[in-house]
């Protein structure tokens, strides 16, 4: 094994140039994921937690989305949108879209009434209540769904190379193809890695955004 592990730092380092655009690519489908993913269900979290019928129906549809492969969400994209990058980032922002709904209508479902009260009877609007009280009471579990759905989405990015849209995932396919492990490892151990690092900064943010008991 650590020869394979050296043979893959050989690999990286002879191929510099190719290993750093890879991983910009995989970064960047990772973000473009996560944001736009954040962006909708953020809001739409909000106003679940306000309706159970609302709730039931939205939720249920986006759980059914964690049913289907992120690879076959990414081969339904492909006859709309090509070999290209928005196939990509289609496919792994539906994979985003569950973790971070789920927990944003959780996170504000489950604040006490009684605060709610406290805070309406000290006069504030609606979106006071919202922004002042609510959401920062609703921040930890909000970001325990991102931290969810970035891991997911770092070790699924590697899907982006079976259309062509790069990634680290370059690498395993590669490596497979020539049935080369150390080759393969030069993209698994960096996305092991990235995963790792996203749980552990993801994991500190939330406990520092966690409200004093």
């Amino acid at each position: 094994m650590g020869e394979t592990l050296l043979r893959a730092y050989e690999y990286a380092t002879d191929h510099q140039e190719e290993f750093l655009r890879a991983l910009g690519e995989h970064l960047l489908l990772v973000g473009l994921a996560l944001g736009i993913a954040t962006l909708i269900c953020v809001p739409l979290g909000i106003v679940t937690s306000r309706s159970r019928a609302v709730a039931a129906t939205v939720i249920n549809i986006f759980n059914s989305l964690r049913v289907v492969p992120s690879l076959a969400i990414l081969f339904l994209a492909i006859p709309y949108f090509g070999l290209s990058l928005t196939s990509a980032w289609i496919a792994l922002t539906i994979l985003a879209l569950p973790p971070i709904l789920i927990n944003t209508d959780t996170a504000f479902r489950t604040i006490n009434p009684a605060i709610k009260e406290v805070a309406y009877g000290m006069g504030m609007t609606g979106q006071q209540r919202l922004w002042r009280v609510e959401a920062p009471l609703a921040l930890p579990v909000i970001i325990a769904g991102i931290r969810t759905a970035t891991v997911e989405v770092i070790a699924s990015a590697t899907l982006a190379a079976f259309i062509g849209s790069g990634g680290l995932g370059i690498y395993v396919t590669r490596g497979f193809a020539l049935y080369d492990n150390a080759i393969l490892l030069v993209g698994a151990v960096p996305v092991a890695l990235l995963a790792l690092l996203a749980e552990m900064v993801m994991s500190r943010l939330q406990r520092a955004v966690q409200p004093p008991a």
